[in-house]
């Protein structure tokens, strides 16, 4: 080996220092890699949410839940047993505030539960506070009547809903949001139309997380607990099954066959009758639809008629007999 000259040793130096720098750059590399990679990736998430279109049911989309924490109050202090107090509602601000508060909701952020909640509230404290508003005593047929007539349909065809940004008929939330977007029969025993034949309006509002609890307690309460429109009665060996004009009026929504109707309503009967129920071993009548409103007033009085004895039946006996 010839000896190093004094250029050669700069040229030795220099190849060492380009080897050094290679060899920091490759570890830099070696360490950012894995970091480099997830800032890509968070990247590339951000831009498909923000590509997302409104309501998307991408895994990024963020359910939220609706607060109706002032309108379960308002229930559990102006309805008992079914039986609303409509003039407290009339009067109570937080009332009109809640109902101002549904216009802002965006179902679409919402998951199927909390959205049927939400739309079953709506069509409720919307119809409270159509009666309220009218200060109607006697029944929510008489709103809307023209020299003593039900105009078309009544009430239910007004634009008096304001929710989730449109303006809406009791109707337009019946038959083209509830009974079409959802497909659960049971929505029947939820809805109240301000009646006695009503399925009874529960003292909580509807919940996303209590909702499939809730609706099973409204089947036992509409099917069980309301003789006059819904019993099964024994004649013989046989079962006469007496159901609400409900169950005829909606009978689209409900299972097709005789069959796997009578499975469907099996579950909110005694074992026994639920037998009978499943094998579809049973006639059925429809009640009379009792379009009285379910005040508390109302009921009051029907509990006085039931009881002759006391000076209240006496009162509402009088009335009558006036009336007539």
């Amino acid at each position: 080996m010839p000896p190093l000259t004094p250029t050669g040793a700069s040229n030795v130096s220099r190849t060492r220092r380009r080897e050094h720098r290679a060899s920091v750059v490759a570890r830099y590399a070696t360490a950012i890699a894995p970091l480099l990679a997830l800032s890509l990736a968070c990247g590339a998430a951000s831009l498909r949410a923000q590509a997302a279109p409104t309501g998307s049911t991408s895994a990024l989309t963020v359910s939220h839940t609706v607060d109706h924490s002032a309108y379960d109050a308002l229930l559990h202090r102006f309805v008992v047993d079914g039986h609303v107090d409509y003039e407290g509602f009339g009067r109570d601000p937080s009332f009109a505030h809640y109902l101002a508060s549904l216009d802002a909701v965006k179902p679409a952020t919402l998951d199927d539960a909390e959205r049927l909640a939400f739309w079953l509230n709506v069509y409720n404290a919307f119809t409270i506070q159509l009666i309220a508003q009218h200060g109607e005593t006697q029944s929510i047929r008489n709103i809307e009547k023209t020299f003593g007539v039900l105009r078309l349909k009544g009430p239910w065809s007004t634009p008096i809903v304001r929710a989730a940004g449109q303006q809406l008929t009791l109707d337009d939330v019946e038959h083209h949001i509830l009974r079409t977007e959802f497909s659960d029969p049971r929505i029947h025993f939820a809805m109240v139309y301000g009646a006695m034949g009503s399925p009874p309006l529960r003292s909580e509002a509807y919940r996303g997380v209590a909702l499939d609890a809730q609706l099973q307690d409204q089947g036992r309460r509409f099917l069980r607990e309301s003789p006059s429109q819904n019993r099964l009665e024994a004649m013989d060996r046989a079962r006469i099954l007496v159901l609400s004009p409900v169950f005829t009026y909606y009978r689209a929504d409900f299972p097709a066959t005789r069959a796997e109707f009578g499975k469907f309503l099996a579950q909110w009967f005694e074992p026994a009758d639920r037998e009978r129920l499943q094998r579809g071993a049973f006639m059925s009548t429809e009640s009379s639809f009792d379009w009285t409103l379910n005040s508390q007033r109302k009921a009051v009085e029907l509990a006085a008629r039931l009881s002759p004895d006391t000076g209240a039946a006496r009162k509402a006996r009088a009335r009558d007999q006036t009336v007539r």
